[in-house]
């Protein structure tokens, strides 16, 4: 127990490292009083270029990815669909605390992002068993955002679809019962909504009609 207590820890702190403010105040801005004023790669992308959306968003995935794809390969459970229950929560506990350094940055007066790009690390280093789900939902932030060229709309979508992605990836999967999956689709639920509700500020913009579009001025 005491190794998963720790990687929980890391992964944490791992989460909580501020790659957009740090990017931003290499470029001597603070990132948190400009556009949106969020830490996320979407605003550091907004204020600084194209190039830095990409920097910061590799970044925050990775700090989702690393601690969650470690501590599975460590424990011996990535790699493998059938995984002791008590393990997966585990596991999982790893992946939803990168999540949360990110969204909570103890560095940052416990705020941070929205968690859309390390939430998406942390679910692919769930590998295999949330990889798949992590994927259809990517794909479905490209096609929203090729539809609506609204970031956060697809944010939204990809949130919603991950849990449902999820349930279908682990219903078809042969030998997989429901005591087995329910962790998975339980975290992936509980991650999506949360990921909805730190969209709330958004969400009242799309609803006034009043959200950025990106490549085109504001409403």
């Amino acid at each position: 127990m005491l190794p998963w207590l720790i990687a929980i820890l890391l992964a944490y702190l791992v989460g909580a490292v501020p790659f957009g403010v740090l990017i931003a105040r290499a470029k001597g801005i603070d990132i948190r009083t400009q556009g949106s004023k969020n830490t996320g790669a979407t605003n550091v992308g907004r204020v600084l270029g194209f190039r830095y959306f990409i920097l910061c968003f590799v970044l925050d995935l990775t700090k989702g990815l690393a601690p969650t794809l470690g501590a599975g390969l460590y424990a011996g459970v990535a790699g493998n669909w059938t995984i002791d229950p008590t393990q997966a929560w585990l596991w999982l506990a790893v992946a939803a605390a990168a999540v949360l350094g990110h969204m909570f940055s103890p560095f940052l007066a416990f705020k941070g992002g929205k968690g859309v790009a390390t939430g998406l690390g942390a679910l692919l280093g769930v590998f295999p068993v949330l990889t798949i789900a992590a994927l259809a939902a990517a794909l479905v932030w490209g096609a929203v955002f090729a539809i609506r060229r609204i970031v956060s709309l697809a944010s939204i979508a990809a949130a919603l679809a991950l849990p449902i992605a999820a349930g279908i990836v682990l219903a078809t999967r042969e030998g997989m019962t429901p005591a087995a999956a329910a962790p998975f689709v339980t975290v992936s639920a509980a991650l999506g909504i949360l990921v909805v509700v730190r969209h709330k500020a958004n969400i009242r913009r799309l609803l006034a009609g009043q959200e950025r579009r990106v490549g085109r001025p504001s409403p």
